[in-house]
């Protein structure tokens, strides 16, 4: 059995990181979880990961580098553009949508404000991205 690729969550709310985290175990998801808490350190982390993670959970509203730029580098190397991106967002606002998706977002998630609907959200985005998704082949070589 393949061993299993970390998970990348870009998140700079510590609380909404750590709430995260514990939904991705609830849902008995095994992968590490490498965080990056500004778009600097999710682009660093991504372009120099090996392997490649099995998704990354981008937050929008980051410090330094903003998520869609982080989105756009992802996508403009030619390594990681097929690397599965969700975005985990507060934000519903249209052009965001728009603009994730036209970026090449795999899947655009707003968290819900409630904790419990937050956690089940995490824990079934884990499950599906890491567990059952499958990868493209070039995502997978080392």
């Amino acid at each position: 059995m393949p061993s299993l690729r970390p998970i990348i969550l870009v998140e700079d709310n510590p609380d909404d990181e750590r709430l995260t985290i514990r939904a991705l175990r609830r849902g008995s998801i095994a992968n590490e979880i490498l965080v990056a808490r500004n778009g600097e350190e999710a682009l660093a982390m991504v372009l120099s990961s090996n392997p490649l993670p099995s998704v990354v959970l981008l937050d929008l509203k980051l410090p330094k580098i903003d998520g869609l730029e982080v989105l756009r580098q992802i996508r403009a190397n030619e390594r990681t553009h097929l690397l599965p991106v969700v975005v985990l967002t507060s934000s519903s606002e249209e052009s965001d949508i728009i603009n994730s998706y036209n970026l090449g977002a795999n899947s655009y998630v707003r968290k819900p404000v409630e904790i419990e609907k937050f956690i089940e959200a995490v824990r079934q985005l884990g499950l599906y991205w890491a567990v059952i998704n499958e990868i493209h082949p070039e995502v997978r070589k080392p």
